[in-house]
């Protein structure tokens, strides 16, 4: 694999990643971006439908679709939020806290795998190297300096 590209890399592993997610969530009838939204919202006081797509990096169509889904199946429930009547807050259902413990689960068995597999100071370079990666990308340095080479 040394003559793929980091992108190639990066791409090619979350999509390993998804579909084995996917997989997973399809044995309980559900999807990967459902078990994600499920970790996402807090158990116990709920989550703002407004902070839930930045927390899972979703766009709002595709958040709207997935919980509307999630309404209809039963796992979701939407309330007026008491500290701020505009707002929502998304509450899980005790379907739902079912379904957020196998989505856990998942999570964790692979996250634990993958410990398991990889000998610890490899997963800690691994995870300097991706953390610096994602931290080149959100700093926009990246095209910033391409930009800057093509205007001169």
């Amino acid at each position: 694999m040394r003559d793929k590209t980091i992108d190639y890399i990066l791409r090619a592993t979350w999509m390993s990643v998804s579909k084995m997610y996917n997989e997973q969530a399809a044995v309980k009838g559900s999807t990967m971006s459902t078990g994600f939204a499920l970790i996402s919202i807090d158990p116990e006081s709920g989550t703002p439908s407004t902070a839930l797509g930045p927390k899972m990096g979703m766009e709002a169509t595709s958040l709207s679709r997935t919980l509307k889904m999630m309404e209809n199946k039963g796992l979701i429930e939407r309330r007026k939020n008491p500290e701020d009547g505009r707002s929502v807050l998304i509450h899980l259902t005790d379907f739902g806290m079912e379904m957020r413990e196998f989505s856990k689960s998942v999570v964790k068995t692979f996250d634990q795998t993958v410990r398991d597999e990889i000998d610890p100071e490899k997963l800690d370079t691994f995870l300097e190297v991706a953390y610096k990666i994602n931290e080149i990308v959100n700093s926009k340095k990246i095209f910033k300096q391409k930009s800057l080479l093509v205007q001169k």
